[in-house]
């Protein structure tokens, strides 16, 4: 019982360090401008469609996939900015929604008509298979997600917090206006820290695509867990996401162990609800 436990715990954080991965650029995006972008899970969609395009196509696993959906994902994030968020976010709030929201619309059906309502699946052993170690089994796929979405969440963390972009980008984020006065200029910091949460959508969603099925509705299923992990984590915050990722990670593997898979959602969103009823910043977000 207290092996498999632990192994419980394991798999919890290992999930949880890819949720932290594609909710990072969620938050990212809300710290730096205030627009919730509501296309992000089709972002994650298509990271996935990448990697399943890769192997189909010229049989290459994540080590291929990743880098080709990191760039494709943060060009469409800067695109998507410099042709429709830096001109809806001129108007209300209402505006912003719907914006994004259509941009999801848009991904979403244009991703059907390309490739097919079905589910794709990428094979079991495309990054090796499962081994065993200290009694734990760990599977592949599951442990090159987990380490690589926790490098590149702290990679991220670290940028913003520890470099001179990431000053740049906090300065903008804070009154840009003001970061204008100061010779930096506010559409190419915002148009950078779209790239940035596209690249990191996108390494998440070829890694999620190892394990996962892909489909054009996915995102839908994607965004909630966002939108869950950066609100528990405290909207703005990339270390707040990735300890929240880590949490539900762990939540969800140890309710569907103790109480039953039908119920861990409901457990989620129940400890989801408690964190925000007492701490409605989340946990590690600015009152």
């Amino acid at each position: 019982m207290g092996m498999t436990l632990v192994q419980v715990v394991v798999s919890g954080l290992l999930l949880g360090a890819v949720y932290s991965l594609f909710s990072s650029g969620l938050t990212l995006i809300w710290g730096m401008m205030n627009v919730v972008n509501f296309a992000h899970g089709d972002f994650v969609m298509l990271g996935m469609y990448t990697a399943v395009v890769v192997w189909t196509a010229l049989g290459g696993g994540p080590w291929a996939s990743v880098p080709v959906a990191a760039i494709l994902i943060a060009t469409l994030g800067i695109v998507s900015y410099f042709l429709l968020v830096r001109h809806i976010m001129r108007g209300p709030m209402l505006a912003q929604i719907l914006g994004t929201f259509g941009l999801a619309l848009f991904l979403r059906y244009g991703a059907l008509w390309i490739f097919g309502a079905n589910f794709k699946t990428l094979p079991d052993d495309l990054v090796g298979h499962s081994f065993i170690v200290g009694g734990i089994r760990f599977e592949g796929a599951r442990v090159l997600a987990g380490l690589v979405g926790l490098a590149v969440t702290l990679l991220l963390h670290f940028i913003l917090t520890r470099t001179s972009v990431g000053s740049r980008m906090l300065a903008v984020s804070e009154d840009a206006v003001a970061a204008q006065l100061m010779g930096i200029r506010p559409q190419r910091m915002q148009a950078l820290a779209w790239g940035l949460a596209g690249a990191a959508t996108g390494i998440a969603g070829a890694l999620i695509a190892t394990f996962f099925y892909t489909s054009p509705t996915v995102g839908e299923t994607l965004s909630i867990v966002a939108f869950v992990t950066v609100a528990l984590g405290g909207f703005g915050s990339v270390l707040g996401a990735l300890v929240a990722g880590l949490l539900i990670g762990v939540i969800e593997s140890l309710s569907a162990f103790l109480i039953g898979p039908v119920y861990k959602d409901v457990i989620v969103y129940t400890v989801f609800v408690l964190v925000l009823w007492f701490r409605p910043q989340g946990l590690m977000g600015k009152a």
